[in-house]
């Protein structure tokens, strides 16, 4: 059949058409305002313009994110949220934590009551697919654990046939529990809670003869425990590791310069690491280094009359100085809140740089 002029004409310009909404549209990734397919500022400029950030966090985790009764942030994940303060804002005070369940953490993130979530969070791919979720760089490889009296008959948990295990709900560690004693054909019943507070209440009742969740997370609760109740020594957590634990800021899918910003900054305390900087020799560093990779780093010209390296990621490029100076770089983050020195005790382990045999690792700053 043979077409007329006219048709072939209408049909191009439908065809350009079509692909102007591609291109511009609803299914554009603009890299702004957090969501896809809408415009505006981003997540990233409306932090600069509100002057805080609004940082998702636990408040139950002692060593991870936890206020104390005189209004008191502190931990790892609260040292986080600091950080990207200081890169964003020169500030690492100007951050409005929000306390939040495992129930109400990713519903917080979409409703856009938060800016990102540092709260103890395992990255997997159901949340990765399902929860419109952007996980960046993992601050603590984890795994999970079971806690038990001491002075219990439990050694391993094999020797937990028809016990009563308390664990939070709305987390994969529910999830794992099950499969893991199912694999192992241990009978058991699950008693689950919102939040550590009233599970604990259940634990120091005697209503569990487990506790299951992350190992640093039981790690802290354990250095807490009430003197009344034994103190810290009266509980064990047992040798072994049921599952993979990467934890680390969330964002929202869609904001790519947001995501960009909040993974560099992690990176930044890991490369910082790397290269020797700290928070007491950063100043010094800057000023007299001749390398030219960590002079790029730092945002300094490489080399005399050169400009000072801007990789684009909407961040001031002495950004790395900021969150040197604020917060020290990771092994000063890590040392300082769950390291062998406080009471939680943990080892670096796998959360060693990689030149030390562990997981950390920074793409390089080029």
């Amino acid at each position: 059949m043979r077409i007329r002029p006219t048709v072939r004409l209408g049909a191009f310009i439908a065809g350009v058409a079509l692909i102007a909404t591609a291109c511009g549209g609803d299914g554009a990734d603009t890299g702004t305002n957090g969501d896809q397919g809408q415009t505006g500022a981003g997540v990233l400029q409306d932090v600069i313009d509100r002057g805080t950030l609004n940082c998702g966090v636990n408040g139950q985790v002692p060593g991870f994110s936890f206020l104390d009764d005189a209004g008191n942030w502190s931990g790892f994940d609260v040292e986080y949220c600091r950080a990207i303060a200081a890169a964003v804002l020169n500030d690492p005070d100007a951050v409005d934590f929000k306390a939040l369940t495992a129930e109400q953490r990713f519903t917080a993130l979409q409703s856009k009551e938060i800016d990102v979530l540092i709260r103890n969070t395992t990255w997997t791919a159901g949340r990765d697919g399902n929860e419109g979720a952007a996980f960046a760089t993992t601050t603590f490889y984890d795994g999970q654990g079971m806690m038990v009296r001491a002075d219990s008959e439990f050694q391993r948990l094999e020797d937990m046939q028809n016990t009563t295990i308390c664990v939070l709900s709305g987390t994969t560690t529910e999830l794992n529990l099950e499969s893991q004693f199912r694999g192992r054909n241990i009978t058991y019943t699950p008693r689950s809670f919102e939040d550590n507070d009233t599970l604990r209440e259940a634990f120091v009742a005697g209503q569990c003869d487990g506790w299951t969740s992350d190992k640093s997370q039981l790690a802290g609760v354990r250095s807490t425990f009430p003197e009344s109740e034994g103190g810290p020594e009266a509980l064990r957590i047992l040798d072994v590791t049921m599952s993979k634990e990467p934890l680390g800021p969330v964002v929202r899918d869609g904001d790519t310069a947001w995501f960009d910003a909040v993974n560099w900054i992690i990176l930044a305390t890991i490369q910082a690491e790397e290269f020797g900087i700290t928070s007491s020799n950063v100043d010094s560093t800057a000023q007299s280094t001749g390398d030219a990779e960590i002079k790029r780093f730092l945002g300094e010209p490489a080399e005399a009359g050169a400009q000072p390296f801007d990789p684009g990621l909407g961040l001031p490029l002495d950004f790395a100085v900021r969150i040197v100076k604020a917060v020290g770089n990771y092994a000063e983050i890590y040392d300082r809140t769950v390291g062998p020195d406080t009471p939680l005790g943990l080892e670096r382990g796998v959360n060693s740089l990689w030149t030390q045999g562990g997981l950390l690792y920074a793409p390089p700053y080029r």
